[in-house]
Parts: structure tokens; C-alpha cells; sequence
């Protein structure tokens, strides 16, 4: 008798992170699918790896915030570690990106690696490879993208300072 193992994969977080900023609970999965740039079969089986995971509600069809930020601040860094590669071109991420970069200065950018980007920073590997052109077509899920890279790979100040505002993003005025 076999099991079935849910293991989190990457653009689960992505998922999760765009039901978040469509601010309602009337999405579907073919939306999903098209905004992310991920098949309709790939969107299902995310939904649910974060419905085992507790991190969806498909009842109501709402993220379960609280351990959703639990499980980025807490375990992120741990399950999809990152470190900065080569200087390409690319998307700004991290400190390099919005919200970060109006509040933390720094000589050295880093960037998700896109033929289109028009920022030269080291390369950040993404949650998975279409993360760029998705984000550049949704500004909230941009910058909770782009905050949730200061955890894979900034240093506590950035890490500090990104918890607070994707607490914002996530949670609320809390």
C-alpha cells in the first residue's frame, strides 16, 4: 500500500502568494494557470500540496495567512535556499526591488535572470523560471515576490525589514 507524499514545490508559494494578491476569493484555476504562466494540472496539484500543508482553506477558497507567513519567515530560506550568482540581466529582487530598495541602499543589486529585465545585479534563481515575466504583469505579487527573496538570501537587516512589510502585504495593519 502506497502513500501519496506532498511535498511543498516552489510555485506553490508563488500560488499562494497571488490568490493573496487578487484581494478576493473568486478566482479559478484557469485564471491561476494563465497569470502564472503554469499548466491548469500544475495549478491542482499546488492547490493541493498547500491544502495538505494547511496553507489553503478550498472550502472558501482562502490562504491561510498566519502559516503561510510562519511558514516563508520560518522555513523559506531553509526549503528553497538561494545564494547570488553571476551578474546578468534581469528583474530586480530582494533589496534591488520595491519595497526594499526605497529602504535599505546597497552598491550591489540582485536580479531574477530575464531576457527582458533592463537592471545588470547578480543572478537570484527563482521559486521557478516564469516567477519574472509573471511579476512584471502584478505589482503586489512583485514586491511580495521580491520581499520574500530578502529571506533567501539577505542578512538579518533585510530580512527584518521584509517581514514588516510582507506582514503588511500578507496579514494587514497588524
Amino acid at each position: 500500500m502506497s502513500r501519496i507524499q506532498f511535498i511543498m514545490k516552489p510555485q506553490d508559494v508563488v500560488v499562494l502568494l497571488k490568490i493573496i494578491a487578487l484581494e478576493n476569493n473568486d478566482w479559478n484555476q484557469t485564471q491561476l494557470a494563465e497569470s502564472l504562466k503554469l499548466s491548469q494540472s500544475e495549478i491542482s496539484q499546488s492547490l493541493s500540496r498547500s491544502r495538505f500543508s494547511r496553507l489553503i482553506n478550498m472550502a472558501d477558497k482562502s490562504v491561510m495567512r498566519h502559516n503561510l507567513l510562519d511558514f516563508l519567515q520560518y522555513g523559506l530560506a531553509y526549503v528553497f535556499p538561494q545564494v547570488p550568482g553571476p551578474v546578468v540581466r534581469g528583474l530586480p529582487t530582494s533589496h534591488s526591488a520595491e519595497p526594499l530598495n526605497k529602504l535599505i541602499r546597497s552598491s550591489e543589486a540582485y536580479v531574477w535572470p530575464w531576457s527582458k529585465g533592463n537592471v545588470r545585479g547578480h543572478s537570484i534563481e527563482p521559486l521557478y523560471p516564469k516567477v519574472p515575466e509573471a511579476a512584471s504583469q502584478d505589482t503586489k505579487l512583485y514586491e511580495m515576490l521580491a520581499l520574500i527573496d530578502a529571506f533567501r538570501v539577505g542578512r538579518a537587516r533585510e530580512k527584518n525589514i521584509g517581514i514588516i512589510e510582507l506582514k503588511k502585504r500578507i496579514i494587514g495593519g497588524e
